[in-house]
């Protein structure tokens, strides 16, 4: 994986203003209008200074009152339009701003949702939310508030400087040069203050991983009495968050003073030479209020600038580690369908090999077949790769080498949709949200979430299901708590039974699907694997040796190896063997 905080020095500046440009959306107009309106509030402020200049020599000096009189309306006319502008792009900016996050957070989980299981067994969820939640909301800080001033601040400064060229060349030279020392300053120390604010992103993120994991897990930290290990946990990331926070603010406040300095240099200077110009006859007081005052709005925008430059950075940081996210492919591809084979097996593997890293292999050419209508039970000691096995078969994985056949097909060449409606999973797990039970039933299938109550009964019953929903108060419109907090984990895995089986599909797993049921649960729900179709072949993974004696053909998976085991008297041998072997 590429160092984030290359991203920026590899792409340059202008892709990665497309990109930002990219999430502006229909508010691209908008954008265009403010920044429009930024040039007319910074020309409006820069005309100022150069109107009290002309005031003081043409009628201060010669006490011509009312002249001064029409210039202090004119400067006052000045004023109000610049505050009009100014409120005009704040509010068209602060638009832009929110449609770009909105758009930048959409953009982010929609390629979550793209991504597969490994990338989430790679990254930590919590870091994951602080993506989405925290890092967005920087940038949106920076666009809607931070963008402004430092285009105005540009804009302004630009404009001071030309001002001053026009109004004295070699005084304004001599006030200028300070700024010089600020570029080579700023160039040099940037890069330092960006990889600052990335490393407190990154502890941020995972201070916010540890909070998720230790409050996911809380009821084992209670049933264990380890509330010190849980706060130890978080004292050592708080303490590492803490730590990155005060460097980064360190770096982040480093420009201001610095920026103050070349400002007091560059109005001294302006000061010393103007009034000995002044003596000489060689300049007038009012040219010198009008330089004095170009001098403070060229150097006030720097100091902004300053500020608004640890903001850029913070930004930026955070635009690197939402870039990591949305320049990942999920290298689970559909590939062009072949001709298919005319296979009597419902699913094949040929030669299938798998590692989750290179240097470990769980699975070494594997070859099996099922066939259609059968129930195949893979057995085996936690860790020998049945679950692996199970997660190559519904395509959660793709084989390191080898290949995968489905109904005569690679695997590979189906569709997500078209795959999951052939393939029924009851994961370990159960996954669960907030909802009603009917939601949860029938979460992912298209094809009967448009039924009423009513029919959706009917349908249960024909599956032999609808019994099931005695287990739950409420029945169809009984509320599930994100997770299924307030239920069993029986219920839960009921309720994903119940998911999987009303899809019909043409092969259903069931990995422990039984583990936390009652044996009388445990006898309806294989009445209920009897009225599935025909065709339909079943695997089961199972540690329970009672939940696999009806199975048709019985595998022994362990250490990467798969062998057929005949009877359920030979699985025993094998289990054995491999407990006395271990």
């Amino acid at each position: 994986m590429n160092n984030p905080l290359q991203e920026y020095e590899k792409v340059g500046f202008k892709v990665m203003w497309q990109r930002f440009m990219s999430l502006v959306g229909n508010e691209r107009r908008n954008l265009y209008i403010a920044v429009l309106f930024i040039f007319i509030n910074s020309g409006l402020n820069l005309i100022a200074p150069y109107l009290m200049g002309q005031a003081v020599d043409k009628f201060v000096v010669t006490h011509q009152y009312e002249g001064l009189i029409r210039y202090s309306l004119i400067l006052l006319g000045v004023f109000v339009f610049a505050l009009g502008s100014g409120y005009t792009q704040a509010q068209l900016m602060g638009r832009v701003g929110q449609r770009m996050m909105y758009n930048l957070r959409n953009s982010i989980f929609g390629k979550l949702q793209e991504l597969p299981i490994d990338y989430f067994n790679r990254n930590q969820a919590g870091d994951l939310i602080s993506r989405v939640n925290n890092d967005t909301d920087k940038i949106n800080q920076f666009f809607s508030q931070s963008l402004v001033q430092f285009m105005s601040s540009i804009f302004t400064m630009i404009g001071a400087g030309i001002f001053l060229l026009s109004i004295d060349n070699e005084l304004a030279l001599g006030a200028l040069g300070p700024a010089l020392l600020l570029w080579i300053f700023t160039k040099a120390v940037s890069p330092w203050v960006k990889k600052r604010n990335a490393s407190s992103m990154k502890t941020t993120g995972g201070l916010s991983a540890e909070i998720q994991e230790s409050l996911n897990n809380f009821k084992v930290i209670i049933a264990f009495n380890r509330r010190d290990y849980f706060r130890q946990k978080f004292d050592e990331v708080n303490q590492e968050n803490y730590a990155t926070a005060i460097k980064a603010g360190i770096a982040n406040n480093i420009f201001t003073p610095v920026y103050g300095l070349a400002a007091n240099v560059g109005q001294l200077v302006v000061l010393a030479l103007g009034i000995y110009l002044i003596s000489t006859g060689n300049f007038s007081v009012g040219l010198l209020i009008s330089f004095l005052a170009y001098i403070a709005q060229f150097y006030n925008p720097l100091r902004q600038i300053a500020s608004l430059w640890a903001s850029f950075q913070v930004a930026l940081a955070g635009w690197d580690r939402i870039s990591q996210i949305l320049k990942e492919e999920n290298k689970l591809t559909v590939i062009p369908a072949e001709k298919e084979e005319d296979s009597p097996f419902r699913l094949s593997f040929r030669n299938v090999s798998f590692s989750y890293v290179p240097e470990k292999e769980i699975l070494t050419n594997i070859n099996f077949d099922l066939e259609r209508g059968k129930t195949y039970a893979f057995v085996g000691p936690t860790g020998g790769g049945k679950t692996t096995t199970a997660s190559l078969i519904a395509r959660l994985y793709d084989p390191t080498s080898g290949k995968v056949i489905l109904d005569g097909r690679d695997i590979r060449s189906y569709q997500a949709d078209e795959r999951s409606d052939k393939i029924g999973f009851i994961l370990q797990e159960p996954f669960l949200f907030t909802g009603t039970l009917r939601e949860n039933i029938l979460y992912g299938n298209a094809q009967l979430y448009s039924l009423s109550d009513e029919q959706l009964m009917d349908e249960l019953q024909k599956v032999g299901l609808n019994g099931l929903l005695e287990r739950f108060e409420g029945g169809l419109k009984a509320e599930i708590k994100a997770e299924g907090d307030g239920i069993s984990l029986g219920q839960k895995q009921i309720i994903a039974f119940m998911r999987a089986v009303i899809r019909r599909p043409d092969l259903l797993i069931l990995d422990e699907a039984t583990a936390n049921i009652d044996t009388v649960t445990e006898h309806l729900l294989d009445e209920i694997l009897q009225k599935l179709p025909a065709t339909t072949t079943r695997i089961i993974i199972a540690h329970r040796l009672n939940t696999i004696e009806n199975a048709d053909e019985i595998f022994f998976v362990n250490s990467g190896s798969l062998t057929r085991a005949g009877s359920m008297e030979d699985a025993v041998k094998l289990l054995l063997h491999n407990k006395r072997a271990s």
